[in-house]
Protein backbone atom coordinates (compact mmCIF):
# COMPACT_ATOMS: atom_id res chain seq x y z
CA UNK A 1 0.00 0.00 0.00
CA UNK A 2 1.19 3.50 -1.08
CA UNK A 3 1.61 6.00 2.01
CA UNK A 4 0.73 9.70 1.36
CA UNK A 5 3.49 10.87 4.01
CA UNK A 6 6.46 11.88 1.76
CA UNK A 7 4.17 13.69 -0.31
CA UNK A 8 2.78 15.75 2.54
CA UNK A 9 6.19 15.89 3.62
CA UNK A 10 8.19 17.28 0.48
CA UNK A 11 5.88 17.84 -2.40
CA UNK A 12 4.53 21.05 -1.03
CA UNK A 13 5.30 24.10 -3.11
CA UNK A 14 3.89 22.57 -6.41
CA UNK A 15 2.91 25.98 -8.03
CA UNK A 16 1.93 24.40 -11.77
CA UNK A 17 -0.47 27.16 -13.28
CA UNK A 18 -0.66 28.41 -16.42
CA UNK A 19 -0.32 31.48 -17.03
CA UNK A 20 -2.76 33.11 -16.90
CA UNK A 21 -5.46 30.87 -15.01
CA UNK A 22 -5.44 32.48 -11.56
CA UNK A 23 -2.02 33.93 -11.40
CA UNK A 24 -3.16 37.94 -10.35
CA UNK A 25 -0.89 40.77 -9.85
CA UNK A 26 -1.77 42.10 -6.66
CA UNK A 27 -4.28 46.01 -6.92
CA UNK A 28 -2.21 48.97 -8.14
CA UNK A 29 -0.10 47.23 -10.54
CA UNK A 30 3.66 47.18 -10.25
CA UNK A 31 5.78 49.90 -9.21
CA UNK A 32 6.39 52.48 -11.92
CA UNK A 33 10.15 53.47 -10.73
CA UNK A 34 12.34 50.28 -11.13
CA UNK A 35 13.32 49.44 -15.01
CA UNK A 36 12.69 45.60 -14.25
CA UNK A 37 9.83 44.21 -15.67
CA UNK A 38 8.24 41.59 -13.51
CA UNK A 39 7.21 41.83 -10.23
CA UNK A 40 9.51 39.01 -8.90
CA UNK A 41 12.51 41.73 -9.77
CA UNK A 42 10.08 45.00 -8.63
CA UNK A 43 9.05 43.56 -4.49
CA UNK A 44 11.37 44.84 -1.78
CA UNK A 45 13.30 41.47 -0.31
CA UNK A 46 12.25 40.55 3.45
CA UNK A 47 14.71 40.58 5.94
CA UNK A 48 17.87 38.29 5.90
CA UNK A 49 16.60 36.84 9.44
CA UNK A 50 13.21 35.76 7.86
CA UNK A 51 15.02 34.41 3.97
CA UNK A 52 16.98 32.79 6.35
CA UNK A 53 14.62 30.84 8.16
CA UNK A 54 12.43 30.19 4.69
CA UNK A 55 15.49 28.29 3.38
CA UNK A 56 15.52 26.17 6.40
CA UNK A 57 11.82 25.26 6.12
CA UNK A 58 12.25 24.97 2.40
CA UNK A 59 14.86 22.57 2.36
CA UNK A 60 12.58 20.39 4.86
CA UNK A 61 9.38 20.26 2.58
CA UNK A 62 10.28 21.86 -0.74
CA UNK A 63 13.88 20.56 -1.61
CA UNK A 64 12.70 17.25 -2.57
CA UNK A 65 10.24 18.12 -5.21
CA UNK A 66 11.64 21.29 -6.50
CA UNK A 67 14.90 20.71 -6.28
CA UNK A 68 17.67 22.75 -4.55
CA UNK A 69 17.88 25.71 -6.52
CA UNK A 70 14.23 25.57 -7.49
CA UNK A 71 14.30 24.38 -10.71
CA UNK A 72 12.16 20.83 -10.23
CA UNK A 73 13.66 17.78 -8.18
CA UNK A 74 13.51 13.89 -8.13
CA UNK A 75 9.87 13.98 -6.90
CA UNK A 76 8.49 16.04 -10.07
CA UNK A 77 7.55 19.43 -8.55
CA UNK A 78 7.00 22.67 -11.18
CA UNK A 79 10.40 24.87 -11.97
CA UNK A 80 9.49 27.71 -9.42
CA UNK A 81 11.66 30.07 -11.30
CA UNK A 82 9.22 30.29 -14.13
CA UNK A 83 6.17 29.64 -12.21
CA UNK A 84 3.75 32.39 -13.49
CA UNK A 85 2.37 32.13 -9.81
CA UNK A 86 5.78 33.26 -8.29
CA UNK A 87 6.33 35.44 -10.11
CA UNK A 88 3.22 37.31 -9.33
CA UNK A 89 3.12 36.83 -5.94
CA UNK A 90 4.33 39.48 -3.92
CA UNK A 91 4.19 38.57 -0.15
CA UNK A 92 3.08 34.59 0.17
CA UNK A 93 -0.61 35.55 -0.87
CA UNK A 94 -0.38 33.05 -3.68
CA UNK A 95 2.05 30.92 -2.65
CA UNK A 96 0.15 30.32 0.97
CA UNK A 97 -3.30 29.27 -0.47
CA UNK A 98 -1.44 26.31 -2.34
CA UNK A 99 0.60 25.42 -0.04
CA UNK A 100 -2.72 24.65 2.68
CA UNK A 101 -4.91 23.72 0.38
CA UNK A 102 -3.11 21.83 -2.33
CA UNK A 103 -3.17 21.71 -5.71
CA UNK A 104 -4.48 17.67 -6.39
CA UNK A 105 -4.08 17.65 -10.59
CA UNK A 106 -0.53 18.39 -10.31
CA UNK A 107 -0.03 15.92 -7.73
CA UNK A 108 0.74 17.71 -4.59
CA UNK A 109 -1.75 17.38 -1.76
CA UNK A 110 -2.11 19.50 1.44
CA UNK A 111 -0.02 20.88 3.92
CA UNK A 112 -0.43 19.08 6.67
CA UNK A 113 -2.30 21.28 9.81
CA UNK A 114 0.47 22.64 12.20
CA UNK A 115 3.14 21.36 10.27
CA UNK A 116 4.03 25.30 9.27
CA UNK A 117 2.17 28.11 10.33
CA UNK A 118 1.41 31.48 8.19
CA UNK A 119 4.73 32.92 9.35
CA UNK A 120 6.62 30.12 8.08
CA UNK A 121 4.71 29.92 4.76
CA UNK A 122 5.54 33.66 4.22
CA UNK A 123 9.37 33.26 5.10
CA UNK A 124 9.10 30.34 2.72
CA UNK A 125 7.56 32.74 0.15
CA UNK A 126 10.25 35.32 0.91
CA UNK A 127 13.11 33.10 0.27
CA UNK A 128 11.82 31.68 -3.15
CA UNK A 129 11.75 35.54 -3.76
CA UNK A 130 14.99 36.21 -2.68
CA UNK A 131 16.23 33.48 -5.48
CA UNK A 132 14.04 34.88 -8.16
CA UNK A 133 15.30 38.15 -7.46
CA UNK A 134 18.83 36.91 -8.65
CA UNK A 135 17.74 35.42 -11.56
CA UNK A 136 19.69 36.28 -14.90
CA UNK A 137 17.84 36.32 -18.53
CA UNK A 138 15.74 33.46 -19.29
CA UNK A 139 18.15 30.58 -20.53
CA UNK A 140 21.07 32.32 -18.52
CA UNK A 141 22.75 30.04 -15.90
CA UNK A 142 21.06 29.81 -12.13
CA UNK A 143 22.07 32.60 -8.99
CA UNK A 144 25.79 31.38 -7.52
CA UNK A 145 29.27 32.09 -7.69
CA UNK A 146 30.33 31.85 -11.45
CA UNK A 147 31.60 28.27 -12.52
CA UNK A 148 35.11 28.57 -13.60
CA UNK A 149 36.17 25.51 -15.79
CA UNK A 150 40.06 24.21 -16.20
CA UNK A 151 40.04 23.33 -19.45
CA UNK A 152 44.39 22.96 -19.34
CA UNK A 153 44.16 18.93 -18.76
CA UNK A 154 45.96 17.90 -21.47
CA UNK A 155 49.40 17.10 -22.31
CA UNK A 156 51.97 19.61 -23.42
CA UNK A 157 54.65 17.26 -24.91
CA UNK A 158 51.88 15.37 -26.85
CA UNK A 159 50.46 18.75 -28.17
CA UNK A 160 53.45 19.55 -29.80
CA UNK A 161 53.92 16.50 -31.15
CA UNK A 162 50.63 16.88 -32.50
CA UNK A 163 51.55 20.89 -34.12
CA UNK A 164 54.56 19.58 -35.43
CA UNK A 165 52.59 17.15 -37.72
CA UNK A 166 49.46 19.22 -38.37
CA UNK A 167 50.47 23.20 -38.03
CA UNK A 168 54.02 23.74 -38.86
CA UNK A 169 54.00 23.73 -42.31
CA UNK A 170 51.79 27.30 -41.78
CA UNK A 171 52.82 28.31 -38.37
CA UNK A 172 56.11 28.45 -35.91
CA UNK A 173 55.97 28.57 -32.23
CA UNK A 174 58.89 30.35 -32.36
CA UNK A 175 57.18 32.62 -34.61
CA UNK A 176 54.12 33.90 -34.97
CA UNK A 177 52.61 31.59 -32.34
CA UNK A 178 55.57 33.26 -29.86
CA UNK A 179 53.95 34.85 -26.71
CA UNK A 180 50.11 33.70 -28.40
CA UNK A 181 48.85 33.33 -24.64
CA UNK A 182 49.64 36.47 -23.38
CA UNK A 183 47.04 37.74 -25.80
CA UNK A 184 43.95 36.12 -24.19
CA UNK A 185 43.21 36.36 -19.90
CA UNK A 186 41.08 33.05 -20.61
CA UNK A 187 42.52 29.52 -21.43
CA UNK A 188 38.92 29.08 -22.75
CA UNK A 189 39.35 31.96 -25.29
CA UNK A 190 42.43 30.95 -26.81
CA UNK A 191 41.39 27.56 -27.06
CA UNK A 192 38.30 28.76 -29.58
CA UNK A 193 39.94 30.84 -31.39
CA UNK A 194 43.27 28.47 -32.22
CA UNK A 195 40.33 25.97 -33.15
CA UNK A 196 38.70 28.14 -35.63
CA UNK A 197 42.43 29.78 -36.86
CA UNK A 198 42.18 32.89 -35.18
CA UNK A 199 44.98 32.73 -32.14
CA UNK A 200 47.73 34.09 -34.01
CA UNK A 201 47.37 38.01 -33.34
CA UNK A 202 49.70 39.82 -35.68
CA UNK A 203 50.83 36.10 -37.71
CA UNK A 204 48.99 35.15 -40.36
CA UNK A 205 45.66 35.55 -40.18
CA UNK A 206 45.02 38.68 -38.08
CA UNK A 207 44.69 39.70 -35.02
CA UNK A 208 41.34 38.71 -33.21
CA UNK A 209 42.11 38.12 -29.42
CA UNK A 210 42.43 41.11 -27.15
CA UNK A 211 45.60 43.41 -27.00
CA UNK A 212 48.77 42.04 -25.42
CA UNK A 213 50.10 43.96 -22.70
CA UNK A 214 52.83 44.79 -24.63
CA UNK A 215 51.19 46.14 -27.99
CA UNK A 216 51.67 44.64 -31.01
CA UNK A 217 51.20 45.51 -34.59
CA UNK A 218 47.79 43.74 -35.94
CA UNK A 219 47.17 42.96 -39.33
CA UNK A 220 43.32 42.59 -40.99
CA UNK A 221 42.55 38.52 -41.48
CA UNK A 222 43.43 37.87 -44.95
CA UNK A 223 40.55 37.20 -47.38
CA UNK A 224 39.75 34.08 -49.34
CA UNK A 225 40.93 35.18 -53.03
CA UNK A 226 39.91 33.98 -55.89
CA UNK A 227 41.69 33.65 -59.62
CA UNK A 228 39.38 33.54 -63.08
CA UNK A 229 40.80 32.48 -66.00
CA UNK A 230 38.49 33.24 -68.60
CA UNK A 231 38.08 30.73 -71.54
CA UNK A 232 40.60 33.40 -73.77
CA UNK A 233 42.96 32.62 -70.88
CA UNK A 234 42.51 36.05 -69.26
CA UNK A 235 43.41 35.82 -65.98
CA UNK A 236 41.51 37.94 -62.96
CA UNK A 237 42.63 38.10 -59.27
CA UNK A 238 41.13 39.43 -56.30
CA UNK A 239 39.17 38.96 -53.12
CA UNK A 240 36.43 36.58 -53.23
CA UNK A 241 32.57 37.54 -52.36
CA UNK A 242 30.40 35.49 -53.85
CA UNK A 243 30.76 32.23 -55.34
CA UNK A 244 27.47 29.61 -56.63
CA UNK A 245 26.95 26.85 -59.10
CA UNK A 246 25.99 29.99 -61.54
CA UNK A 247 27.90 33.48 -61.08
CA UNK A 248 31.39 33.93 -58.94
CA UNK A 249 31.59 37.69 -57.84
CA UNK A 250 34.89 39.43 -56.71
CA UNK A 251 36.08 42.89 -55.88
CA UNK A 252 39.94 43.56 -57.60
CA UNK A 253 42.61 45.63 -56.02
CA UNK A 254 40.99 48.63 -57.25
CA UNK A 255 38.33 48.78 -55.13
CA UNK A 256 35.72 47.89 -58.64
CA UNK A 257 33.73 44.56 -58.56
CA UNK A 258 33.49 41.80 -61.56
CA UNK A 259 31.52 39.01 -61.76
CA UNK A 260 31.63 36.12 -64.04
CA UNK A 261 28.52 33.68 -65.12
CA UNK A 262 29.70 29.76 -64.36
CA UNK A 263 28.81 26.85 -66.50
CA UNK A 264 30.36 24.26 -65.46
CA UNK A 265 34.35 24.28 -65.19
CA UNK A 266 33.94 27.59 -67.43
CA UNK A 267 35.72 29.79 -65.97
CA UNK A 268 38.41 27.91 -64.52
CA UNK A 269 38.69 28.83 -60.51
CA UNK A 270 41.56 29.06 -58.15
CA UNK A 271 40.67 29.60 -54.57
CA UNK A 272 42.71 30.58 -52.04
CA UNK A 273 41.32 30.06 -48.37
CA UNK A 274 43.70 31.17 -45.55
CA UNK A 275 41.78 29.17 -43.09
CA UNK A 276 41.29 25.74 -45.05
CA UNK A 277 44.19 24.07 -43.29
CA UNK A 278 41.88 24.65 -40.06
CA UNK A 279 38.76 23.76 -42.23
CA UNK A 280 39.95 20.72 -42.77
CA UNK A 281 41.51 20.06 -39.65
CA UNK A 282 37.93 20.39 -38.03
CA UNK A 283 36.72 17.28 -39.21
CA UNK A 284 40.06 15.26 -37.80
CA UNK A 285 40.09 16.97 -34.01
CA UNK A 286 39.37 14.85 -30.81
CA UNK A 287 38.98 16.24 -27.86
CA UNK A 288 42.45 14.66 -26.78
CA UNK A 289 43.94 16.80 -29.73
CA UNK A 290 42.16 20.38 -28.65
CA UNK A 291 43.14 19.66 -24.81
CA UNK A 292 46.51 18.82 -26.13
CA UNK A 293 47.78 21.74 -28.41
CA UNK A 294 45.77 23.54 -25.58
CA UNK A 295 48.10 23.03 -22.76
CA UNK A 296 51.08 23.41 -25.27
CA UNK A 297 50.15 26.87 -26.33
CA UNK A 298 48.94 28.13 -22.86
CA UNK A 299 53.18 27.93 -22.26
CA UNK A 300 54.22 30.12 -24.88
CA UNK A 301 54.28 33.58 -22.86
Amino acid sequence: MRSNLPLASAAVLCLSIPFGAGAQLPPGGPPQDRAQSFPAQQRALADAAVIERGSRNYGVYCRLCHGPDLRGGDMGGVNLLRSALVLSDRDGELIGPVVTQGRFPAGMPPMPPLALGADDIKAIAAYIHSVTAKAARQGGPPPGPAVELNIIVGDASRGQAYFAANCASCHALDGDMKGVATRYPEAMQLQNSWVAGRAVGGGRFGGFGPAAETPRPQRSPKPVTVAVTTRDGKRVEGRLDRIDDFMVVLTLADGSSRSFRRTGDIPKLSITDPLDGHKKLLVKYTDKDIHDVTALLVTLK
